[in-house]
């Protein structure tokens, strides 16, 4: 307007049409704004009442108004894909907080077998009957039982934070192997468990957290020893050395895994045919161990494979990538 108006003055228009043109462009501008104003407040109010009745209030862009506006249009967008991502979230966390619910509940009714078990012992003992050695093998394997229902739990609440309590350093997987044998050691005696580790394990060594993997170990040789066969139970642990890779074999003798479920025991939850064989094992299994193990291992650089032959063997592989170059002295100083 302002630069119109020098234009027409040095035109030589005379003020009072200069006045006249420009009080009657105000008059209509002005009430060209004061229409949008009223629409968009209008719209603005529409929204809020909207947005108050929601339940879901980040539903908003779904139930908003239509407007013509270009610019309504992509701010609805934008929201759109905006409460996309709340609402995968929202499903991604009532989904985990379901399964931590299922968990618990299964969880439950596993500690309840060996306590149940210890209790009997228990009752089973007058005051005047001593405690024979085979008593307390007994009892010492429903307690390893006890502790491994217990240590799950614990290591599931955790195994979404695992970088804020691991630590990667050179251990030795010998060390690690018999640390857990000794501690499953009740449990692998009262299942006349025998177990077969080979002469090479002792020169072997793998950059990984020596906590996290002992309870990766601990996983598979608890799952040997449950689908073990009635004649008895087996266990190989042996080592090789590969280029720029390290593979620690587990095999046992078991009832094996069906070929159609070998591709999804390290699925949460699922426990295949015989997970589900009532006649063989008083507990039912849950499906959650060797889920853990998979996502502790991704965690931790290892790749878990599985190979199965049905009522032949079954292996468990850890494959550990060859860290040297890495973990070298002046990366580790630094981390």
């Amino acid at each position: 307007m302002l630069g119109s108006a020098f234009y027409l003055s040095a035109c030589g228009l005379k003020l009072e049409q200069l006045f006249l043109f420009y009080m009657a462009w105000a008059i209509m501008l002005l009430g060209y704004l004061l229409t949008t104003w009223y629409k968009r407040s209008r719209y603005f109010k529409e929204l809020y009442q909207i947005l108050d009745g929601l339940d879901k209030p980040y539903l908003l862009a779904e139930t908003a108004p239509y407007s013509w506006r270009l610019e309504d249009k992509l701010y609805q967008d934008l929201l759109k894909r905006s409460n996309k991502s709340v609402i995968d979230e929202i499903h991604h966390l009532e989904t985990e907080r379901m399964e931590y619910k299922d968990f618990i509940e299964n969880w439950i009714h596993e500690v309840k077998l060996p306590l149940t078990s210890m209790n009997l012992m228990c009752d089973n003992r007058s005051e005047n009957v001593s405690w024979t050695s085979k008593d307390i093998r007994r009892l010492k394997a429903s307690l390893s039982e006890l502790e491994n229902d217990i240590d799950k739990a614990l290591y599931y609440a955790r195994s979404d934070t695992v970088y804020q309590d691991y630590m990667i350093r050179r251990i030795s997987l010998h060390e690690v192997i018999v640390d857990v044998i000794r501690h499953l050691k009740p449990y692998l005696i009262q299942n006349h468990v025998q177990l077969e580790l080979s002469s090479d394990l002792k020169e072997t060594s793998v950059y990984c957290d020596g906590k996290w993997l002992g309870f990766i170990l601990n996983q598979i040789l608890l799952n040997s020893v449950k689908y073990k066969k009635d004649e008895g139970c087996h266990i190989q642990i042996r080592s090789k050395q590969e280029p720029q890779k390290t593979i620690l074999s587990i095999e046992d003798n078991g009832i094996g895994i069906r070929p159609e479920d070998l591709g999804r025991i390290f699925e949460k939850g699922f426990t295949g045919n015989n997970g589900r064989k009532d006649g063989r094992e008083q507990r039912q299994s849950t499906g959650i161990g060797l889920y853990l193990c998979k996502k502790l291992s991704r965690k931790l650089g290892i790749t878990l494979e599985a190979e199965s032959e049905p009522e032949v063997y079954t292996r468990i592989l850890l494959i550990f990538p060859d860290g040297s170059s890495h973990f070298s002295k002046g990366n580790l100083s630094k981390s």
